[in-house]
């Protein structure tokens, strides 16, 4: 067996390795990411979602001032068509 035929197949390998490393270096440098318009929709939406308050003062307050004056009133009759109202709902589910 010849030593120098070896020594030069094993240039040949490191010199192709090396290639393909600088290869995937500059595919990788040319990545990018693109978001589709459903995408940027949803991405509005959250934002819009995110800077609305979750409680609606403006029909809460009334309530809460009839609440704090012992003036609020609810009609055991109306309570109770509205829990049976949702009972039906979940129960359709």
């Amino acid at each position: 067996m010849r030593i120098e035929a070896y020594t030069q197949v094993q240039q040949l390998y490191n010199a192709k390795k090396v290639t393909k490393t600088q290869e995937k270096a500059k595919a990788s440098a040319a990545d990018q990411i693109q978001i589709s318009s459903i995408g940027k929709d949803i991405q509005t939406a959250k934002s819009a979602v995110a800077s609305a308050p979750d409680i609606r003062e403006e029909l809460t307050a009334p309530i809460k001032a009839a609440v704090a004056s012992g003036t609020y009133q609810v009609s055991g009759e109306s309570f109770a068509e509205k829990l049976m109202e949702k009972y039906e709902e979940i129960r359709n589910l």
